[in-house]
């Protein structure tokens, strides 16, 4: 077997794999071999002004207790995965649940606890429902009526992708993903970065949490609770419950708040430091840019500090990049890869990173699709078949959620009879998404108590709240975070459902919630005096008192 450069068959690899994953086998045509992936996340549900009455069991939350609970079973909380109990996704938590309990009220409910663009009124990208149309029903192709109403570059392109899919969308693909999209991919990371990509480095994936959680299992499944990742505080729940579900350790390191969510090599020192003293084996560092919830965006120098510390520590490098369209500053979006090519050699060559995107976020938000991509660069080629023959446990990604990814990385250019409109729907979606990140950043901060970080990228407000002893007490009273206590509070009040800090980590004795950016901009100033009314009302009720 040939490794890669600056690796060898003696020295260390660092991204040292499971040794499940090792011996796992998939015999061809064979699909019971094997247990299945992680089940895909729940559907999502959309923001509502009023309900109707929902039919039985709409209300996902109370459906659980139909049934009569058979506590002498072998599927019972006793037998099944420790971690699996343990594991915790507050963007789908308690505040979550409750919202949908009151839409099914006929309550009105705004959904913000989640980045889910197009429930929230964005409209999709003319040319990327064009050509998924004609892909997804191939016989329009033969019908001149249909024709005369899609630009001629949409239906080339659908016809491209047909041609490129033996079968059309509903016929499996490589487990890798289909070779032509990758291409695009390869194409796109070579304009983007200056430097070409390999046409084996790249997997395609179910949205990007698939391949966050493929490599996380890769890395920490049977290690006996002793391996470990060094993730951001705050951070998006993703790598917490997954690292729990494998039986991993978190190994959390803080962000400064007060300057912006900033990174803090010290920081990272101390981090690591203490996790390795309680034994644990760091195996890998992950950063997430921009940044969510925070809405920071790192700089070339805060991405080249990370690369040194992971050199330096022999850590695989997880590069969240989703929201690398998401940025709401003048500088422009560098990728952990160009920084890493930049360096030369031999650190080029030295650093074991894999980096993710996805159609679900920037202009796109292509959510439903699930279309997502992780890219390996300087990673052994016998781990990257350890990670093949995982990814063919699902047999495919989907194939809708590819030709996405196809189009994203390859959209219409100059010259292109559908540039015009994919230039201006882009470029309006991204600056009206500024300017709501600003519009509610600054109202965040004209409440009392509150202080609320610009955003810079990405799709969220994280504001820190000040929340009165004597609430802190009444959420103490009910048994439930201060933070879930508040949150739950503006949801009666307001029905804007939210995400607590402690959903996401947060410094001791700080409180914080998440909000998405993304309702519509006209929308915007209602939903924010709601808030601020509410937080006056809250913080009048509740001041004074001695905190317990």
């Amino acid at each position: 077997a040939i490794r890669s450069k600056g690796l060898s068959s003696t020295g260390i690899n660092n991204f040292c794999i499971s040794t499940s994953l090792s011996s796992l086998k998939v015999l061809p045509g064979s699909r019971t071999r094997v247990g299945s992936e992680v089940p895909k996340q729940a559907a999502f549900l959309t923001r509502v002004k009023t309900a109707p009455p929902p039919p039985p069991c709409q209300d996902m939350s109370e459906c659980a207790s139909v049934e009569p609970a058979n506590h002498a079973g072998v599927m019972n909380l006793d037998n099944i995965s420790p971690g699996l109990r343990e594991m915790k996704f507050e963007v789908r938590g308690a505040i979550y649940n409750a919202a949908v309990k009151r839409m099914n009220e006929g309550k009105p409910v705004l959904f913000l606890n989640v980045g889910n663009p197009h429930a929230l009124g964005q409209q999709p990208i003319t040319f990327m429902r064009q050509v998924l149309a004609l892909v997804m029903a191939p016989f329009l192709l033969e019908d001149p009526r249909v024709l005369q109403s899609f630009p001629p570059d949409a239906i080339a392109r659908a016809k491209k992708y047909l041609a490129m899919m033996k079968g059309g969308v509903g016929a499996y693909s490589d487990s890798r993903g289909n070779a032509g999209v990758i291409g695009e991919i390869n194409d796109f990371l070579t304009r983007r970065d200056g430097f070409p990509a390999k046409c084996n480095s790249v997997f395609l994936t179910d949205g990007a949490s698939v391949g966050v959680r493929m490599c996380l299992r890769a890395l920490l499944t049977d290690s006996g609770g002793k391996r470990g990742v060094l993730t951001p505080i705050p951070q998006y729940p993703l790598y917490t419950a997954s690292i729990a579900l494998y039986d991993g350790v978190c190994c959390g390191y803080y962000l400064e708040e007060k300057t912006n969510w900033g990174l803090n090599i010290k920081e990272l020192e101390r981090a690591l430091g203490q996790a390795r003293s309680e034994g644990t084996d760091v195996k890998a560092l992950v950063f997430i840019n921009p940044g969510n919830p925070t809405g920071q965006f790192l700089s070339y120098e805060n991405i080249k500090d990370l690369i040194l510390f992971c050199l330096k520590e022999k850590l695989v490098l997880f590069a969240d990049e989703v929201y690398q369209e998401n940025v709401y500053t003048q500088d422009e979006f560098v990728s952990a890869r160009k920084v890493l090519r930049d360096l030369g050699e031999p650190m080029a060559s030295a650093l074991e990173l894999v980096s993710f995107h996805t159609v679900s976020k920037g202009a796109w938000g292509e959510c439903g699709l699930r279309g997502g991509y992780l890219e390996l660069t300087n990673v052994d080629p016998l781990t990257a078949d350890q990670l093949y023959k995982l990814a063919s446990v699902n047999l495919s990604p989907n194939a809708p959620g590819q030709i996405a990814l196809g189009i994203m990385t390859n959209p219409p250019v100059h010259g292109d009879p559908s540039f015009p409109i994919f230039e201006k729907e882009k470029r309006e979606r991204i600056e009206s998404l500024g300017r709501r990140a600003h519009m509610i950043s600054e109202a965040f901060n004209s409440c009392e108590g509150i202080s609320c970080q610009p955003t810079q990228g990405a799709m969220y407000s994280f504001p820190q709240i000040t929340i009165p002893p004597r609430a802190q007490a009444a959420a103490q009273a009910a048994g439930v975070e201060p933070d879930v206590f508040y949150c739950l509070a503006l949801l009666d009040a307001t029905g804007i459902s939210s995400t607590p800090g402690s959903g996401f980590g947060q410094a001791p004795g700080t409180f914080h919630l998440r909000v998405t950016i993304l309702p519509p901009e006209e929308e915007i100033a209602t939903m924010m005096a709601d808030f601020c009314k509410f937080h006056a009302d809250f913080m009048d009720t509740y001041r004074g008192g001695a905190k317990l």
